[in-house]
């Protein structure tokens, strides 16, 4: 294997490297290793100074729109919480930390780490989250695993990373090609053992979008990586030590019980109850962003006239991302909300249809960006994904780097 690093790099070089590296290998076996890694970054940018903002600026015409998504969002958020009194403060925090990240794209124009530092990093932790779910959902009798997080999550991440890690597989050679495969395999395994279901809908998007783009995956070996996903989900599905079949089973059942008006409060009702109140409250104020004391005082309305059954009011949210924001920030904040997923998936789409006949070091960055932002917008469809810090931060920060290294191979192919 290459060395990770040129005999000649500079120490913001190898720093850069290394933070790139444990981003994604501390993001799921440490509580606080995305921050570290945030922090990290913003240290870094500043010690690039000048250089740094010379080539930020150079790809400003690229970067503009994911920019004003992210800035517009912020700005939104600190009006909404400037104009309600009980708006906490910690709202601001996840837009204003988003914003923030960029300083990580930063970095790699201008300290040009090694990808393969980003994928080696991707499939530590991949591996080292999916180790954390087997051992505790199958020698420890934990039935939801979630390691140092709320199993969902856990388990969202942990498949999405593993998505991204079958990008990987383009930039790598002859053998090597089994790391980032191994990543593949681990992450499809630790959300099996997480019990997430949600998180499946992620592989059939992923599905329809190597359906599309799947010529990139060149040669053998990587289009029997892609076929591998399908094994093995196939095989999740039939061994039934797994659960898979189960709990698929099961949500069908609720479904069903949640209609027919047999009961509501199963995982998946509780869900559909969450969701119809959703939409009840933001018909009322679908324009006005409201401050939490209204939404609980109008949950309790509805929950007073038998429209919603009471477990409503326990809930932290609504298990919907865009329904969570449509309540709380109208259809100004959801539409600025969905601009932080588009545009970004825009500017991965653009290089991929713009530079049809460009090396790996451009495709693998791009498809694992559209990986990551199709991942969330998946997981958003049944949880509210960017409900804590952590998991907010670890997307805009890896969709900062990614777009950090289309930018770069973008430059070394003299596009």
């Amino acid at each position: 294997m290459n060395n990770i690093l040129d005999k000649n790099a500079d120490v913001k070089t190898v720093i850069v490297t290394s933070l790139v590296f444990l981003l994604p290998f501390l993001a799921l076996i440490s509580k606080i290793g995305v921050g570290l890694c945030s922090f990290g970054f913003l240290l870094a940018a500043i010690a690039c100074g000048k250089h740094g903002l010379s080539l930020f600026r150079r790809h400003l015409s690229d970067i503009r729109g994911v920019l004003i998504a992210c800035g517009l969002y912020f700005l939104f958020t600190a009006a909404v919480v400037a104009a309600h009194d009980d708006v906490m403060l910690r709202n601001l925090e996840k837009p204003a930390r988003m914003l923030l990240s960029v300083t990580a794209l930063i970095c790699v124009l201008a300290c040009r780490p090694r990808r393969k530092a980003f994928w080696l990093g991707l499939v530590a932790g991949v591996v080292a989250g999916a180790g954390v779910a087997v051992y505790q959902r199958w020698f420890v009798g934990v039935d939801r695993p979630g390691g140092m997080m709320n199993a969902i999550t856990f388990g969202d991440i942990l498949l999405c990373m593993g998505l991204m890690s079958l990008a990987g597989v383009l930039d790598f050679r002859g053998r090597e090609r089994l790391i980032p495969a191994l990543g593949t395999v681990a992450g499809l395994v630790g959300t099996v053992a997480t019990g997430t279901r949600g998180g499946w809908i992620a592989i059939v998007f992923s599905a329809l979008l190597f359906l599309k783009y799947g010529h990139y995956l060149r040669g053998k070996f990587a289009r029997s990586a892609a076929g591998l996903v399908a094994v093995l989900m196939i095989g999740a599905y039939l061994l039934p030590q797994t659960g898979v079949q189960q709990r698929l089973e099961q949500g069908v059942d609720d479904v069903r019980t949640y209609f027919q008006g047999a009961g509501a409060y199963t995982n998946v009702g509780v869900r559909l109850e969450l969701w119809k109140g959703a939409l009840q409250l933001s018909a009322r104020h679908p324009w006005t962003p409201v401050s939490q004391e209204q939404v609980r005082s109008e949950l309790q309305q509805l929950v007073a006239a038998g429209e919603l059954q009471p477990f409503v009011l326990e809930a932290e949210h609504f298990h919907n991302d865009m329904l969570q924001v449509l309540v709380y920030g109208g259809i100004p904040g959801a539409v600025l909300w969905f601009g932080t997923l588009l545009l970004p998936f825009l500017f991965f789409l653009r290089v991929l249809n713009r530079h049809e006949s460009a090396g790996v070091g451009l495709i693998a960055p791009a498809l694992a960006g559209m990986l990551l932002v199709l991942s969330y917008f998946s997981f958003g469809l049944t949880e509210v994904i960017f409900w804590s810090v952590r998991s907010a931060m670890f997307y805009a920060l890896m969709l900062f780097v990614l777009m950090g290294f289309c930018l770069n191979a973008k430059e070394n192919d003299g596009r």
